[in-house]
């Protein structure tokens, strides 16, 4: 898509800085610049319209990526492997800046992303109930995630403090990501120290249920080579009107910037994060009318918490050969450390044994629990190539990428002290059992305290290890101003063992295999005009048999197989078809998108019996299923004054293919909602106010797990969530923002366990207040 020239040009922050030198020769060659076309004006007897270059020096935080004047929309991805505009991708990709971001008042990722059409959210009983879980167009993302184009791997917690953008690519994307991807991918682009600028920003943030939440951001350009950059948080919070429920983060991101010399540059960052949570499990789906329990009282107990804390450290280096070729190597480092005891309730009906209620109805509290450790090291090398090949334009990006994964996942040992107060029916028969209400109906005493649970932490129970080899290849090519087409392919070569110590056991059993995987992807890009494009783009995508890291259950992404078999499994596969459309209007201020796709997952691993497994992997591995949609955007400034942030999804799922449970054939997904919509909005409505707001909807779900066809009566309602927000300008560095956000107090869940055990419930009404300094 053709640019417009503008006759006015601010200086790229990727450009170098002015400074009083510079600044000299780029007046002497403008002087130089006047001569000469004032002659060539004499000398033609004409006078011609001078361009004017203003440079503007930035001594303020700004984000690099994003269109100039247009503060919800990016221009750039921060992944260079895009090497075009968003606008000439031939990819649905949606971008949420920093602007957006504090704009409505989340923080947390998962918040973040739940709000965008086409994602929802998963959960688990055990093993995968903690963390980040994302399900993007039917699939689950939770091992989707990446940071700065680098997989992050880990059932971790993530705050957006050190984010600059977060980039949603839609589709499988397999050879920008490697394995999994199925439904698309999840990135962060973290903010680094620039030798551009010098700013330091302070907010200070304060509200009801508690909120307190202190952000800095301080940028310091040491001289012409050397920049630091520091970004500390600490926040907190009660869940709204769930109370002792809370969450509590401390975070500090550094990052530094060397250059050597013209040629070689270094970057580093160090990233920590510490979560510390009292988890609300929300309600449950009531197993007679389906429908949730709106009122359940908060039953956290004094012992319950999800923690997570996370450290990486990550060393970047870039050489430019020449203008045209340039070498950029990103070596990581991580560790994780996640844990959680939680509690959950239940409805249900006292056995008839019970001596003082007999059938009647009740709410049960059962315990969840888990931990995780995990260390990775990932080398990635990407080599680009600009060049000339006759009358078309080449972009190659050769990539090389090592990872090394190792996650070791445990339980802890939990013993209830409390006295149980009722009995009820279970797998085993009637049991003893911990009823939240009393005989008549009320609510116990001392909720928090019921339970009294002794803590110890467990022994592991997998010990999961992934090593893989990757090797890619992009060219954009572009023939005129008319075509350009995208290739891609990526072969991803891994090592695979798991140790499975089965309840009991003391010696675990060892699941290894070793396979190559081969993905690619093409797209074709049409420009009508200098506004307008049409694309048509085909994908692939790959998954490995016990792919999830976090959980040894086949049904969530565990291994399934027996030891025989796994060698014989094939890779879970993916192929996606779009044709969309995107138009760069209103001055390049604003980016319309709409895309039509179709996604076939194939070999999709199912859960099957033992001897099932060894019979082959024509069962167990013969699942297949497909999602359609469509999905429509609008993305940055629809006048001078009002900017928008727009999303739309409508899809279709279907259960194609049933090896182990034909009856699902023709039912739709799990967790899988097929209408989602998300719209946010700015005002400008004076020079220092801006007013704005959001709604998100969400179609109803059905609870149920990943990959599975559902004709459950568990169904998660839809919902309509309405926010609001107020910016004000006191002076050029101070300013104020409030946000009330579930403005109507809605009740409204956002993710369902298979049985309806499970639901969780989003927040209530809530409103914060924060204020802005930059200096």
């Amino acid at each position: 898509m053709k640019k417009n020239i503008k006759k006015q040009t601010v200086l790229s922050l990727r450009s170098p800085i002015i400074t009083p030198s510079n600044s000299a020769i780029m007046l002497t060659a403008t002087a130089a610049a006047v001569l000469m076309s004032a002659s060539s004006a004499t000398a033609a007897e004409s006078v011609d319209e001078l361009e004017v270059i203003q440079v503007e020096e930035k001594d303020q935080r700004e984000n690099p990526y994003e269109e100039v004047g247009a503060p919800y929309k990016a221009r750039i991805s921060g992944d260079d492997r895009h090497v075009k505009d968003l606008a000439d991708t031939p990819q649905n990709i949606t971008v949420l800046t920093q602007t957006q971001i504090e704009d409505s008042g989340l923080s947390d990722l998962r918040d973040i992303l739940e709000a965008q059409p086409g994602i929802t959210l998963g959960t688990g009983e055990n093993g995968n109930a903690f963390g980040d879980r994302y399900i993007i167009r039917g699939h689950e993302a939770r091992s989707d995630v990446f940071v700065d184009g680098v997989r992050d791997p880990g059932m971790t917690t993530r705050e957006s403090f050190a984010t600059e953008q977060i980039e949603i690519t839609k589709g499988p994307s397999s050879t920008f990501a490697g394995r999994g991807s199925t439904g698309g991918a999840i990135n962060s682009v973290t903010k680094q120290a620039s030798t551009e600028y010098n700013f330091n920003e302070l907010q200070v943030g304060l509200g009801t249920d508690a909120y307190k939440r202190i952000t800095l951001d301080s940028n310091k350009k040491v001289n012409d080579d050397v920049a630091v950059r520091a970004n500390l948080l600490y926040s907190g919070k009660d869940i709204p009107d769930r109370s002792p429920a809370d969450k509590e983060r401390t975070g500090v991101a550094l990052s530094g910037a060397f250059r050597a010399t013209k040629k070689l540059n270094f970057t580093t960052d160090f990233y920590y994060l510490k979560a510390e949570d009292t988890p609300d499990m929300g309600s449950y789906l009531d197993s007679v009318t389906g429908k949730p329990n709106d009122d359940i009282p908060v039953y956290v107990q004094d012992s319950d918490f999800l923690n997570s804390e996370v450290k990486t450290l990550t060393f970047g280096t870039s050489y430019d050969f020449t203008a045209d070729v340039r070498l950029k190597n990103t070596l990581r480092y991580g560790e994780t450390d996640n844990g959680y005891v939680t509690t959950s309730a239940r409805g249900t009906n006292r056995a008839d044994s019970d001596p003082a209620a007999p059938g009647a109805d009740t709410i049960t509290l059962s315990s969840h629990q888990g931990w995780q450790d995990v260390d990775y090291l990932v080398n990635q090398t990407n080599l680009y190539i600009d060049k000339e090949l006759g009358n078309t334009k080449h972009q190659f990006v050769v990539g090389f990428e090592y990872s090394d994964m190792n996650v070791k996942n445990g339980t802890y040992n939990l013993t209830n002290n409390g006295v149980s107060n009722c009995v009820t029916n279970g797998r085993g028969g009637a049991s003893d059992s911990y009823c939240l209400t009393n005989a008549d109906g009320s609510v116990v005493d001392n909720i928090g305290g019921f339970l009294d649970r002794d803590v110890t932490k467990g022994s592991y129970d997998t010990d999961y290890s992934v090593e893989t080899l990757s090797l890619s290849l992009m060219d954009t090519i572009t023939f005129n101003d008319k075509w350009s087409i995208f290739l891609g392919a990526r072969v991803d070569d891994f090592d695979y063992r798991n140790d499975l110590l089965g309840r009991g056991a003391t010696d675990p059993d060892r699941y290894s295999y070793s396979d190559t995987l081969f993905n690619g992807h093409i797209g074709a890009v049409y420009n009508f005009n200098d506004k307008g494009n049409a694309y048509l783009t085909f994908s692939t995508s790959s998954n490995i048999n016990g792919g999830e890291s976090d959980t040894s259950g086949c049904g969530y992404g565990g291994v399934c197989s027996s030891i025989n078999s796994i060698k014989n499994s094939e890779p879970e596969n993916t192929r996606n078809i779009e044709l969309g459309t995107k138009w760069n209007v209103m001055d390049d201020k604003l980016l319309l998108t709409a895309s039509a796709f179709e996604i076939t997952k194939t070999n999709v691993m199912e859960s099957a019996s033992e001897s099932d497994y060894d019979a082959g992997e024509s069962l167990f591995n013969d699942g297949e299923n497909r999602v359609t949609g469509i999905e429509v955007s609008a993305v940055g400034n629809i006048t001078e004054k009002l900017s928008t942030q727009f999303g739309a999804a409508v899809m279709n799922s279907e259960v194609l293919k049933s090896g182990v449970n034909p009856d699902s054939e023709g039912l739709a997904l799990a967790n899988f909602a097929e209408k989602s919509l998300f719209l946010q909005v700015a005002h400008k409505t004076t020079p220092k106010l801006t007013l704005g707001g959001g709604v998100k909807y969400t179609g109803k779900m059905i609870a149920g797990q990943p990959d599975t066809g559902t004709n459950s009566s568990y169904v998660i309602p839809s919902s309509t969530v309405v926010n609001a927000f107020a910016r004000y300008n006191i002076n050029k560095n101070m300013g104020l923002r409030l946000n009330v956000n579930n403005l109507l107090d809605e009740d409204y869940y956002t993710a369902g366990y298979r049985s309806g055990a499970l639901l969780y419930k989003g927040d209530a009404r809530n409103a914060t207040l924060t204020f802005d300094y930059e200096f």
